[in-house]
């Protein structure tokens, strides 16, 4: 057996508030830890075929989770492929993605959209393990138990459009016949008019009254069936809160909510005319629907945080905020964004929490994915938290370099990305790695 242990002065163990020393060993053939003792201990470095050392003042953390992230492959592989998509998770210390069903061509909402996806990520190799969601659309019904047993991890829909062809929206009824099988992911928003230079002009043709309208309709459905899960994908409106909050008092307990990193770390009053790289559906809001995004995630209403990378060709954004492709990129800055913003008020064990353990748990994989536990997959990170760098254009490592995070200093750096016990990452490039699909 081919086995490697990792000395780290400091690790996020579960449970543990704080990084604490701490002696981990792997099963390179199985990709899986079989022992953690805190504390640092090696009796003979003979007994191991890998000795990895964590130098000081490096944190080692669990591999990280996106489950919201929109790979775009086949169809769409110019806006974004799993190579390069994989590539920008694993340099943030993302081991684990979990690719949306629309915006590929098929998309997955037939078990054959399914497989042509799988097959293509087998082709072309991922750097990271990749999952998959099913969507629901009008007509394919028939196609969830099957798409549930051939292993996506929930559904998503749209309420309204979604702004592609392919992936049409769903009324009321559709989603009552689909709750044989169902995790149900909402979009929300309206039409739109005025000078589209504007970055009001945009915000307030998708008013907070959408957002709430579906989450009332997904209420509705959640309490009648309460023996199925539902979820909401990133939630915008800060005024959608008090409904969650009144609902989980109520007995609501089927419901999990997230939210966006940049609709934690950016705000509608610094948004120029034209700046298109800021556009997403539902929009950034105010500073003052910002500031009570935050509240709600650090009381426990939302659950966790994802990037919904959702980018596109740069030609699709250009334009004004009316005309230009809706989808924020940022795919692998997620721990540095929610480290810079909120480490110091909550500390890292709980920022890992929202991007490890509870998307872990989310998609089936509690206690396998996000910690550094006997029986988990030996994906790890080393993580620099007083490191500073530029996001810059050069830096961003997804296939089309067009992002509102450009330019701003983030405070937190991956140094290294271990998968399955594997180097992936080495701080400037990923390496010959093989991920799973799960």
């Amino acid at each position: 057996m081919a086995k490697q242990i990792i000395l780290a002065p400091l690790a996020l163990l579960p449970g543990s508030p704080t990084p604490e020393p701490a002696s981990i060993e792997v099963d390179l053939s199985t990709r899986l830890i079989t022992n953690v003792r805190r504390g640092l201990h090696l009796e003979s470095k003979h007994d191991y075929s890998e000795v990895v050392y964590i130098e000081e003042g490096r944190v080692l953390l669990p591999g990280l989770v996106d489950c919201h992230v929109h790979l775009n492959q086949p169809g769409r592989t110019a806006w974004e492929g799993f190579e390069t998509g994989s590539t920008a998770a694993i340099s943030g210390g993302v081991t684990t993605v979990i690719d949306m069903p629309l915006n590929s061509i098929p998309p997955t909402t037939t078990v054959q959209g399914l497989e042509v996806k799988r097959e293509e990520a087998r082709r072309i190799g991922v750097k990271t393990d990749l999952g998959f969601w099913g969507g629901i659309i009008p007509g394919n019904q028939a196609e969830l138990v099957p798409m549930l047993t051939a292993g996506v991890k929930g559904f998503k829909c749209f309420l309204i459009e979604s702004g592609v062809d392919e992936f049409p929206c769903v009324q009321e009824a559709d989603l009552v016949q689909a709750c044989d099988a169902l995790k149900m992911d909402v979009h929300a928003h309206p039409p739109d008019v005025a000078d589209p230079s504007h970055y009001r002009t945009f915000v307030d043709s998708r008013p907070p009254a959408w957002e709430i309208s579906a989450l009332e309709l997904v209420l509705k459905i959640a309490r009648q069936y309460p023996q199925l899960r539902f979820h909401i994908v990133h939630l915008s409106a800060a005024g959608a809160v008090p409904l969650i909050r009144k609902a989980r008092a109520d007995g609501v307990t089927n419901l999990t909510v997230e939210t966006c990193f940049h609709y934690l770390c950016l705000k509608a009053e610094d948004i120029p005319h034209n700046a298109t790289q800021f556009k997403c559906c539902p929009p950034i809001r105010d500073e003052a629907n910002r500031k009570q995004l935050i509240d709600a995630l650090l009381d426990g209403t939302i659950d966790y945080v994802v990037s919904d990378h959702s980018p596109c060709v740069p030609e699709l954004k250009k334009g004004d905020f009316l005309t230009a492709w809706g989808g924020v990129s940022g795919l692998g800055l997620g721990l540095s964004l929610l480290w810079t913003e909120l480490g110091e008020k909550v500390g890292l064990s709980r920022v890992v929490t929202w991007l490890a353990e509870a998307q872990a748990r989310q998609v089936g994989l509690e206690g396998k994915k996000g910690v550094l536990a006997v029986g988990a997959a030996a994906d790890y990170v080393v993580f620099d938290p007083a490191a500073k760098f530029e996001v810059s254009q050069d830096s961003l490592r997804f296939k089309n370099k067009v992002s509102p995070y450009v330019g701003m200093t983030l405070r937190g750096v991956v140094e290294q990305t271990y998968l399955g016990g594997q180097l992936a990452w080495d701080g400037t490039q990923a390496l010959k790695s093989t991920g799973i699909l799960l």
